[in-house]
């Protein structure tokens, strides 16, 4: 076991992880040294002049890459749970006789459940990635012999950036793609949007394989992916079911409590200022969320504001928000839904955005900290306005990180929770998995009141004649703790990590640990 260190924020870490040394958070401040990771040097020599790089199958190209034990094998998510060619990858892989490899999906989906029984058999010895549904109950109960490690979507580019994670062999899977392997999500059967949670594994991992049921002749445009960064390609009959994309919510919740949540979001934002003519906001997919766009939608129009850019997830709400004229921008990072891809492939209004602009805290800047506003969930959050979104209060990795992390930087950061689920409390004396520090939560909407940071004097200030229910976090606290009969039953914990929270630069923040 890892010897263990006590981080800026209060919480134990090891020291290294799967054999690799870690930094301990140590807070907002710290600024990154050193060089960013070089990926290897290449010949076109080396390479059909004609520009066809196809191969039979899957398994031809893991043997032409020089599959070996203990490689790190890279995948991406924008098929969400429709995905069928990561866990085919990595069963070609099996057949071929690996072993102890490492998995770095930018997220992963119940409908990769199968690969458990690749960690069962040894052939991936551990995660790196989001580990949400079976996959985290299975790392939480100690199973997965290597520690997990989750990463925001910004942090995975920064490892990928900075040589903290070397890629072997990165599986894009693609909706179209030519011969010469430049690739784009939007068109196809199988189109799912953007392709850019795969940037990063494209310019940077040593082998590159695109997997495609959609081959069409060069050049494929717009192309997301470059086909100078690729090696191998591979057809396929199908990629996955773009019907699965759809990301978990994507209808307004009916429920009268969340209901009120989302458009007391709304009228914060309204009351706070914040909504005036060329603002900027962010809020995915989830019922509340889709609820307080269509809030906010409905005040817009009231006042004559017209927003600059929203940002995606897209839905068909926000792209309901473009095509009425509420917005000249979308900014998007995934699609959520069909509408949305149809939206990115039809209209150059709504722009596919990669991690690195939007998100990468180890470059020139991003743009997250241009958003005015973004309304995000959690699991818990705390008196001291701490975020969680990994863990349960049962201390069950059920979550992966997403853009969450990334988006606290904006100009003010609205957790909009319902106050308690099923009769547990969802505000907390300390989260059970610290995943975003309170200095970077401005406000706590529910279904009992408002909580407004009191770092936010400002935010204070501007809704003090506002007739909402803006009330200390304490109090709220108080009241659900009365309802729900006390505070929530603190999980029983073994003394192993089994997965690391990273921070938005590379350093750790939490530790999860085995649920006894």
């Amino acid at each position: 076991m890892s010897e263990m260190i006590r981080n800026a924020a209060g919480r134990d870490v090891p020291t290294t992880v799967n054999d690799r040394p870690q930094i301990p958070y140590q807070g907002l401040g710290r600024r990154a040294e050193g060089r960013r990771h070089a990926p290897r040097v290449y010949s076109c020599a080396d390479y059909p002049g004609g520009g066809d790089k196809r191969v039979p199958t899957i398994e031809a190209a893991l043997e032409a890459c020089g599959l070996r034990d203990g490689m790190v094998i890279s995948s991406h998510h924008h098929l969400r749970d429709g995905d069928r060619v990561a866990v085919m990858a990595l069963e070609a892989a099996a057949r071929l006789g690996a072993r102890d490899l490492t998995w770095f999906p930018s997220a992963s989906f119940p409908s990769q459940a199968s690969v458990i029984n690749l960690m069962e058999s040894g052939v991936v010895h551990h995660i790196e990635g989001s580990l949400n549904g079976p996959l985290g109950g299975y790392c939480s109960q100690g199973k997965m012999r290597g520690t997990g490690v989750l990463r925001s979507h910004g942090g995975r580019y920064q490892a990928i950036q900075d040589g903290e994670v070397q890629t072997d062999i990165a599986v894009i899977v693609t909706p179209a793609a030519a011969l010469f392997w430049n690739a784009n999500g939007v068109h196809g059967k199988s189109a799912c949007g953007s392709l850019f949670f795969a940037l990063a594994d494209s310019i940077y991992a040593d082998k590159v394989i695109v997997v495609t049921d959609n081959l069409i002749p060069f050049p494929c445009v717009p192309w997301q992916i470059q086909g100078n960064h690729v090696d191998y390609v591979v057809e396929v009959d199908s990629i996955g079911d773009p019907a699965k994309i759809v990301s978990g919510t994507t209808e307004i919740t009916r429920s009268p409590d969340r209901l009120r949540i989302a458009r007391m979001v709304a009228e914060f934002l309204r009351d706070a200022g914040i909504m005036r003519d060329g603002f900027s906001f962010q809020a995915g997919a989830g019922g509340i969320n889709l609820a307080f766009i269509a809030y906010l939608k409905d005040m817009m129009k009231q006042a004559g504001v017209k927003a600059r850019f929203v940002r995606g997830g897209s839905t068909r709400y926000l792209v309901e928000l473009l095509q009425e004229g509420l917005t000249d921008y979308i900014l998007d990072g995934q699609t959520f839904d069909l509408d949305g891809v149809r939206s990115m492939a039809r209209d150059p209004r709504h722009v596919a955005t990669s991690p690195f602009t939007s998100y990468n805290f180890h470059g020139k800047g991003n743009f997250a900290s241009m958003v005015d506003a973004v309304v995000l969930g959690a699991t818990e959050v705390d008196t001291a306005f701490n975020g969680n979104v990994v863990t349960h209060s049962d201390g069950r990795l059920l979550h992966g990180i997403g853009g969450w992390q990334n988006c606290l930087f904006a100009g003010c950061t609205i957790l909009a929770v319902p106050s308690f689920r099923d009769r547990i409390p969802v505000i907390v004396d300390r989260v059970t998995t610290l995943t975003g520090p309170g200095e970077l939560i401005d406000v706590i909407v529910t279904e009992r009141g408002i909580a407004i940071n009191p770092r936010r004097q400002d935010l204070l200030d501007a809704t003090r004649h506002s007739a909402l229910p803006i009330r200390p976090i304490e109090s709220i606290q108080q009241e659900v703790e009365r309802i729900c009969g006390g505070k929530p039953q603190a999980p029983v914990f073994g003394d192993r990590a089994v997965a690391v929270v990273k921070w938005v630069d590379g350093t750790l923040l939490d530790a999860v640990r085995q649920v006894e």
